[in-house]
């Protein structure tokens, strides 16, 4: 039996306060309002799940160091909006090595913080350096859980052996429990998923079919993961639970608030009107100002968000942005089409000659030897942010003449290996700093793509009329160390260690 204090006791605070008790745990919930206490505390009832009863061993309290200490996890189950304000709060009675599970869904829109970096922000003071998040979302609507009907969740943890630890506290024969490392990418599903739940109510609402809905759930989800793949989140959560399950249940659900919220949207209310009829939060539209900043910092096309971004502003009226989406360009649904490379560096060349602008192409550079999933991830997420790849390899020569690096394998054999990855479309090598300058204007390049611990430093290729992003390097994952882990490299002739800092990265200035 483990003892769980519970923050928040609105409806998924107390189904979820309601299921831990069922399986013995321990359980006290906190509340800032007196009023909401008493009437769960007398009634044993929740306003919004009136035929599940409460158990009489859960304790509700507004007393926040009574919910906070001497608990094995403590539950953040306030509305996004207030886990800033709650965990502030509770700040002074938390233990310095506490697990905390967070299932508020949301982006915080001034800091583009996720639930549990304001959580990690917030106790970001030294003392709390051992806290454990956890990240519990899913498809999973309270009113089921609390009528106990079979439902499924993730418990993400960079750790996972803190993610199965809260699996085997939360699983019973109701609740299954999986678990991920993806944290971002699963609170990022969580988040998202209800703008386009969102889109699906207002479909609805206007009197469009099952058609319609299911294109916004299948093209919301790629949206999504879009935006996903370029912050460096998993591809497979994207396709799990945490992803396209909450989605669909979000989408689709007569329980969702998000759904239901659009749906009026789309019957003619106001988005003002629309809120206060559903009588909760609607954490789409809580989202909707993050959303609509990461799209813009990452470079992501999300037309879908967009629309519903105007719609909820007074942009743009309901049946006037269906025509929007529906009158977009057209466009492939697949990243990498079914024709070959040799075909694609033909398309390539001929728009180039039309001048056609239609193609976005992205151009990253790297020596990348020792091909391994950093690697990989990085590639993958430079390709979302285009429609073509293109990888410039550094040669053997240009490692040891201008990077005073030594490479594992040959120039041919890294190229081979780079070209087997699906994401990529053209493998060129790099002979000198200076050609990254005329490849823009040769490949017609959009987009330049770097890992960040080059920030800054290709900044100049602005003035080549191309956007320059800098990717988040896959954590603990380096060729460096995989090169300590073979040889010394301190001990190879005239290997240097020097710092990207003291690269002259722009010869021509």
């Amino acid at each position: 039996m483990s003892t769980i204090g519970i923050l928040g006791a609105g409806t998924w605070g107390t189904a979820l306060a309601r299921m831990l008790s069922n399986s013995g745990h321990e359980v006290i919930v906190w509340s800032i309002s007196n009023d909401e206490v008493d009437t769960l505390s007398s009634t044993r009832r929740h306003v919004n799940l009136p035929n599940s009863e409460i158990p009489e061993k859960i304790v509700f309290t507004t007393d926040i160091n009574v919910a906070c200490e001497n608990k094995d996890i403590l539950l953040c189950a306030v509305p996004s909006v207030f886990v800033r304000s709650t965990m502030m709060k509770a700040k002074p009675y938390i233990p310095e090595d506490q697990i905390i599970v967070d299932v508020a869904k949301g982006i915080e829109a001034e800091t583009l913080f996720t639930m549990s970096d304001v959580i990690r922000d917030v106790l970001n003071d030294g003392k709390h350096d051992d806290v454990k998040l956890v990240v519990l979302s899913g498809p999973t609507h309270a009113e089921e859980v609390a009528q106990d009907l079979p439902t499924t969740i993730v418990s993400a943890c960079e750790d996972i052996h803190i993610a199965e630890f809260v699996q085997n506290v939360f699983s019973n024969t109701c609740m299954r429990v999986y678990t991920n490392t993806d944290v971002l990418g699963v609170e990022i599903c969580g988040a998202l998923k209800n703008i386009i739940a969102l889109a699906a109510g207002i479909s609805t609402g206007l009197g469009y079919g099952d058609n319609a809905k299911a294109a916004l759930i299948t093209r919301g989800i790629a949206e999504i993961e879009r935006l996903g793949l370029a912050m460096g989140c998993q591809e497979q959560t994207f396709s799990g639970l945490a992803g396209m399950g909450d989605l669909i249940v979000t989408a689709t659900s007569k329980h969702s608030r998000n759904n239901r919220c659009g749906y009026l949207i789309g019957q003619g209310y106001k988005p003002a009107d629309a809120i206060k009829q559903v009588g909760m939060v609607v954490e789409g539209v809580n989202a909707l100002p993050a959303a609509m900043r990461l799209a813009d910092k990452y470079s992501v096309d999300m037309p879908i968000t967009k629309t519903v971004n105007a719609i909820i502003n007074g942009d743009a009226t309901a049946s006037d942005a269906v025509m929007m989406l529906m009158g977009r360009k057209k466009k492939t649904e697949l990243l990498n089409p079914f024709i070959d490379t040799g075909y694609e560096i033909a398309v390539v060349k001929n728009a180039r000659m039309r001048g056609d602008q239609g193609m976005k192409r992205v151009i990253t550079y790297g020596t990348f030897d020792l091909l391994h999933y950093g690697h990989i991830n990085l590639l993958r997420r430079a390709k979302a942010l285009g429609d073509y790849l293109i990888v410039v390899i550094s040669s053997d020569e240009f490692n040891w003449n201008e990077k005073h690096k030594k490479c594992y394998f040959t120039y041919e054999q890294r190229k081979a290996l780079v070209e087997a990855i699906r994401y990529v479309d053209l493998v060129i090598p790099e002979e000198s700093w200076s050609q990254k300058r005329t490849d823009m204007h040769e490949y017609h390049v959009d987009t330049f793509v770097m890992g960040d611990d080059w920030k800054g430093k290709f900044d100049f290729l602005k003035e080549e009329g191309v956007e320059v992003v800098y990717l988040p390097r896959t954590p603990e994952i380096s060729s460096s160390q995989i090169k300590r882990d073979l040889y010394d490299a301190n001990a190879v002739d005239g290997e240097s260690q020097i710092k990207h800092d003291d690269i002259n990265t722009d010869p021509g200035k």
